[in-house]
């Protein structure tokens, strides 16, 4: 199928503006051939839930061209950031209808950006896995290889960017869900520093501060330029952060020096890693080294086992909490078929915990974080594979129908306790954590992670390594993203589904 505007497929965001400030191409240009590639190739991944294809021509109209992102079109993923008069479904089928009445302080930034709204992006049912595949919105599917996940929770933008269906897509991360899908998708993926970006004004910290949002990219000074669009305090914030010394886009193009960067394979959850991942990591560290680096194997000392069950507690009560928002949001009390019966369960389980387990899991939860700042006066950087595993295949870490059956029985009897002492989801759990040893850490630290996509294994599919700087040091790891770009740039791979 022949698109319009070839070139648009090759170009980053930045170049996209350029280009459109130059008046080689209009807004409106741009924004039709973003329109052409959902139409084309998103029914093979199902990354963009809702098209936007009326308010994107309104936008395009409208962009602002000596803005930095003029008609750059973007997707805003279906969670979390509201776009006004557009619904946002958080993944569930009782809010599909929901309408929000204004932006959000973060999408207000990516419109004064210059930014074109093309759609909204799949998500899990309230962003809770590390896979995209919920009952309301259906899988989205990785372009790689499309029988496979594209991660979670931000799999949708992750699955567009790679499609070259837009080439910057919204995301969030609570336990690794922008740098997840940066890592299955083979694309660029930063958690910034937690208060960097604003969440105003319908939230304080989202997930008790696990959850930070930003954006996936194909190139690294996107992904810088559009921080620095969005960073910065809104009013209220329940937190403050470091300033940053000079623009992120400049960063990108700086050396980083000789920096003192440790090296681990050994996961903080879960037991095992797989070896396509470490091999990754270890062609990972030999570049680093020859790129003038010390490089050497340490990482935190933390119990894996406390920090895990501390982690679910909060995730638990957090799940609860947004059922009952919910039920706010619908003016009614919520339902078991409100929401998946997994989600309903843990939001039993969360439930069923006390306020003294909540506060014993944040303090466990912020030891680590003390265990990490320790770590980070000793090395610059910390370099980790980003996942345990390759993309697995769709499916592959939902309930079976045994136990969804008894998830649904206790759910509907309200057995959160039984839940809670139960094993009926500890099993999940451990496969969940086993996808993602590594990220969720620097979500309860707070500190700035990104994943870079550095290596292709056998089947041809991307394997991310994770890159951890001090909390507040986003500068650093742009720095070395930028080295690492220039080295090896990663652009240029493009999915075989492209033609589709």
């Amino acid at each position: 199928m022949s698109l319009p505007f070839p070139e648009y497929d090759t170009l980053d965001g930045l170049a996209l503006a350029d280009l459109v400030r130059r008046g080689e191409v209009s807004a409106t240009e741009v924004t039709e051939a973003a329109l052409a590639r959902v139409a084309a190739r998103n029914p093979a991944i199902n990354a963009v839930v809702r098209p936007l294809d009326t308010l994107a021509r309104e936008m395009a109209r409208r962009a602002p061209v000596d803005a930095p992102f003029a008609g750059v079109p973007m997707l805003i993923k279906d969670l979390q950031a509201t776009i006004a008069g557009v619904p946002t479904s958080h993944g569930t089928r009782a809010l599909q209808q929901v309408i929000p009445p204004h932006d959000s302080e973060l999408v207000a930034r990516y419109r004064r950006a210059g930014a074109v709204f093309v759609g909204k992006s799949n998500t899990p049912e309230f962003g809770l896995t590390p896979f995209t595949e919920s009952e309301a919105l259906g899988p989205a599917r990785n372009p790689w290889d499309t029988t496979r996940t594209p991660g979670g929770s931000s799999g949708g933008s992750g699955a567009a960017v790679a499609a070259r269906i837009v080439p910057i897509g919204h995301g969030g991360d609570g336990g690794g869900s922008l740098r997840i899908p940066a890592s299955c998708n083979g694309v660029f993926g930063l958690k910034p520093t937690r208060g960097r970006v604003p969440t105003g004004p319908d939230l304080g910290d989202a997930w008790r501060g696990f959850a930070q949002e930003h954006v996936l990219t194909r190139s690294v000074r996107d992904s810088a330029a559009m921080l620095d669009v969005t960073a910065g305090e809104d009013a209220g914030p329940p937190v403050a952060c470091p300033a940053q010394a000079r623009p992120y886009l400049e960063e990108v193009t700086r050396e980083p020096g000789a920096l003192r960067i440790a090296i681990s394979s050994t996961p903080f959850f879960g037991s095992t890693v797989h070896a396509d991942c470490v091999d990754a990591l270890n062609d990972t560290a030999a570049l680093l080294a020859s790129l003038g680096h010390h490089v050497e194997r340490a990482e935190p000392v933390v119990d894996g086992q406390r920090l895990a069950r501390a982690f679910l507690t909060v995730v638990a009560a957090e799940c609860r909490a947004d059922i009952e928002w919910m039920g706010r949001q619908l003016r009614r009390a919520p339902r078991s078929d409100d929401v998946e019966v997994a989600t309903w369960a843990l939001g039993l389980v969360g439930a069923a915990y006390k306020a003294s387990d909540y506060a014993t899991a944040v303090r466990d939860l912020q030891l680590a974080g003390r265990s990490c700042g320790a770590f980070f006066t000793k090395y610059d950087v910390l370099v980790t594979p980003t996942l345990g595993t390759p993309p697995f295949a769709i499916g592959a870490l939902q309930p079976t129908l045994s136990e969804r059956l008894a998830l649904s029985l206790l759910g509907r009897l309200g057995l959160g306790g039984v839940l809670k002492a139960g094993g009926l989801l500890d099993q999940t759990a451990r496969e969940v954590f086993g996808f993602i040893p590594f990220t969720p850490l620097f979500n309860v630290t707070g500190q700035p992670a990104m994943s870079v996509p550095l290596h292709w294994n056998a089947a041809g599919l991307p394997i991310g390594t994770q890159f951890v700087a001090r909390f507040g040091d986003e500068a650093t790891l742009f720095r070395v993203a930028g080295q690492l770009e220039r080295a090896r740039p990663w652009a240029q791979r493009i999915p075989p589904m492209r033609t589709v």
